[in-house]
């Protein structure tokens, strides 16, 4: 393995998605995400099982790629109860009344806060089976260096004597300073 490859690893998460029928007048459909399947082959949309109006689809096989510089985030989700993935969805458009779109599966907690904050994606939490526990706690394990924590320095005080009383340019006297330079008489009036 080269040098390269061993900064990273990858592996093809299948995405389960759960249809199940809308609470509310508006949303026809509720997805959730139900399961990843480590290794899973290639899925599109396939349907794996029904119980009435519910229905679980093999929706898509997405990478999931490891970095050895977030291992940070990857250790938040492994000691999080229980251990998980973040899988992010992209809704259908307003018009539609389609599918979400698997946009990514990521194991870095804070990864996933990122796309929570930008408003447009769903993230949901996945509970990650055991074996992919192992291999994610097998990376950060060969990677992580704990980065020890350095409080912030001031630099030296820089006084502008210079620039000390000086103010506006408009304001002509000292007594003038607090007012605002549109209700000082103008000069010849």
């Amino acid at each position: 393995m080269r040098e390269r490859d061993e900064r990273r690893a990858s592996l093809p998460l299948g995405v389960v998605l759960r249809r199940s029928p809308g609470v509310t007048r508006w949303a026809k459909w509720s997805w959730t995400v139900a399961a990843v399947v480590p290794g899973g082959g290639p899925g599109h949309w396939t349907e794996l099982r029904r119980d009435g109006e519910s229905a679980e689809f093999h929706a898509a096989t997405v990478p999931l790629e490891l970095h050895r510089s977030e291992t940070e985030g990857y250790l938040v989700a492994l000691n999080g109860r229980p251990p998980s993935v973040y899988v992010i969805l992209r809704p259908p458009p307003v018009s539609e009344t389609g599918r979400p779109e698997v946009s990514l599966v990521t194991a870095s907690a804070f990864e996933a806060q990122d796309y929570a904050d930008n408003g447009e994606d769903i993230v949901e939490r996945v509970p990650m089976p055991d074996g992919l526990a192992a291999w994610v706690g097998e990376f950060c394990r060969r990677h992580h260096a704990e980065e020890p924590f350095y409080k912030r320095k001031r630099g030296p005080r820089v006084d502008a004597s210079d620039e000390d009383g000086r103010g506006d340019a408009r304001i002509r006297q000292a007594s003038d300073v607090y007012r605002a330079p549109g209700t000082i008489p103008k000069a010849g009036s």
